[in-house]
């Protein structure tokens, strides 16, 4: 028998599981397209979603693949790339200003504005995450940014605590939005081979992190309040002058992407919608703003439905498909089998135990330094504490940026995205209980350096393998239920932090535990993604 016969039977029959009676239909439809039915290793085995949206899928992906990476899909990997600097760079920004502001308001429990962020973090996380799957990715893809920088602005003019801490959740509300949303747009517009690209946007994630260090080392480091001496708001004008200019960052992001840059509505979850025209219309377009042409036609994707088969298109109909969207559908779809729940419930764990380690560490850095005994010994010798914080948070920042950029690159090794997402995150675990060993401020920063570097890695394959795994009718919410429980988790880091004792290296015995834990999870995760096509 020959391959193509042995393809049309495997087809034939994972068809025949779902009811569907006329599988060579949809066959036929791969054949008109030229498209072999199973020539691409899709990342979730055949036969674990709806055989049409399948059949659909894979059309939509050659059609993709045809028109390769293009201008339009480089236009898109920048303002894209605006989304993951976002999601780095404020959280970072609460926790530059954590210091400052608690010395001006005279605050007992500073880890509350940490605790406000991850609130919006949070809410964000599950309201863009979810709601891109019920409405579509345009609206969040360009809503995220301008609700940032608004409210990131408006913070500098904060009257107390409080106020810093509610704009803190508004502009939390709005970066808690990006990556869910992001991930899933620029995804869904990739050609199979240049999947990998969306581990490199972490290149972002990372030049963010030294752009915010950069402009707290001269503002927050020289316009600051000496700790032991009385707070006026004009002798700790740094952290205002701060916010601003990051909200001024996030509003040129956002008038980019608004302004000069056409984002187009996924095909794939186009036609999960039953909206086939528009999808083929989508693909079209991609191809003319690249420059060339695609043969799609609508016929191609009808082609991939069964005899009988019909798409309702009246507004009854559509009225309907917006109740069933509604009805848990796409959360189901992510435990529909044995193996995909198992691979999906990992996932949602092994985000939680990093969104728990990397804030309890990370956010709390300036002030752990700030109120280790040793360290700030050591300090005092070399001059200006605040300086020699902001400072050496620029440098440990600069080593994220090689360390994105190489962690892209290993991606597409013979390790894998689970072989470099696993050794990665234990390493950083490693490096956080080697920096319990540092007596002096340039040890730590070598140990933080490395840390960082490794974190960096982490991050640019987590968010790249993430919604790989995941289909595209249900990426918003797979996305947003791994993306809920690393905000959930990042909640418990500041009521941690509230009752810790920052002067002993506890909360970092307990994030590096964490990191090694995740790291040995992602081994045992079911699902490799490398040389594979997203669905």
């Amino acid at each position: 028998m020959d391959t193509d016969t042995d393809t049309r039977n495997t087809f034939d029959k994972d068809r025949d599981k779902e009811g569907w009676q006329d599988a060579q239909d949809a066959h036929d439809a791969q054949r008109v397209y030229d498209v072999p039915v199973l020539d691409e290793k899709a990342t979730l085995p055949t036969g674990t979603f709806d055989p049409v949206y399948e059949a659909k899928a894979r059309v939509l992906n050659r059609a993709i693949q045809d028109i390769g990476m293009g201008w339009y899909q480089w236009q898109l990997f920048v303002v894209v790339g605006f989304g993951w600097a976002a999601d780095n760079m404020w959280p970072i920004v609460t926790s530059l200003i954590l210091p400052p502001v608690a010395l001006e308001f005279n605050v007992s429990r500073p880890p509350l504005l940490t605790l406000a962020q991850n609130i919006g973090l949070l809410v964000g996380a599950m309201f863009w995450g979810f709601g891109c799957d019920l409405f579509g990715r345009k609206w969040g893809f360009n809503l995220t940014l301008g609700i940032t920088a608004v409210f990131g602005m408006i913070s500098a003019s904060s009257p107390t605590f409080a106020a810093v801490g509610t704009f803190a959740a508004l502009w939390s509300f709005g970066v808690g939005g990006n990556l869910p949303v992001d991930s899933a747009v620029f995804l869904e517009f990739l050609p199979a081979n240049k999947q990998w690209l969306l581990s490199v946007l972490s290149v972002g994630w990372a030049f963010a992190q030294v752009l915010a260090a950069g402009v707290a080392w001269p503002l927050i480091g020289t316009m600051t309040c000496s700790k032991g001496e009385p707070c006026t708001r004009k002798a700790n004008m740094g952290w205002r002058y701060f916010v601003i200019t990051m909200g001024a960052v996030a509003l040129l992001m956002f008038v980019c992407r608004f302004f000069f840059f056409t984002i187009y509505e996924s095909p794939k979850y186009l036609m999960g919608k039953g909206r086939d025209e528009d999808a083929v219309r989508v693909v079209q377009e991609v191809a003319r703003r690249n420059g060339t042409t695609s043969s799609l036609t609508i016929d191609d994707l009808k082609a991939c439905e069964p005899a009988g088969y019909e798409a309702q298109t009246d507004a009854r109909a559509a009225l309907k498909r917006k109740l069933e969207s509604l009805d848990g559908k796409h959360v189901r779809q992510l435990f529909k089998t044995p193996k995909l729940a198992f691979s999906t419930t990992l996932l949602i764990v092994i985000w939680a135990f990093i969104g728990l380690a990397y804030p309890l560490y990370n956010a709390f850095l300036p002030y752990i330094q700030e109120n280790n005994s040793r360290l700030k010994a050591d300090m005092a010798n070399q001059g200006d504490t605040t300086y020699t914080t902001y400072r050496n948070m620029l440098i440990i920042a600069s080593l994220g940026v090689p360390g994105a950029i190489i962690g892209g690159l290993l991606t597409e090794t013979r390790a894998g995205r689970r072989g470099v997402l696993g050794l990665a995150t234990a390493l950083v675990g490693v490096f956080l209980f080697a920096s319990t060993t540092a007596t002096t401020v340039n040890t730590l920063l070598a140990w933080n350096c490395m840390y960082n570097f490794f974190s960096s890695v982490m991050y640019a394959v987590l968010y790249a393998y993430t919604p790989e795994l995941f289909p595209t009718a249900s990426r918003g919410t797979g996305n947003a239920l791994t993306a809920s429980a690393n905000r959930i988790f990042g909640v418990m880091a500041p009521i941690i932090g509230m009752f810790a004792d920052l002067s002993t290296p506890v909360p970092v015995y307990v994030s590096g535990a964490l990191f090694i834990v995740a790291g040995c999870l992602v081994f045992i995760l079911p699902y490799e993604s490398r040389g594979t096509a997203a669905l």
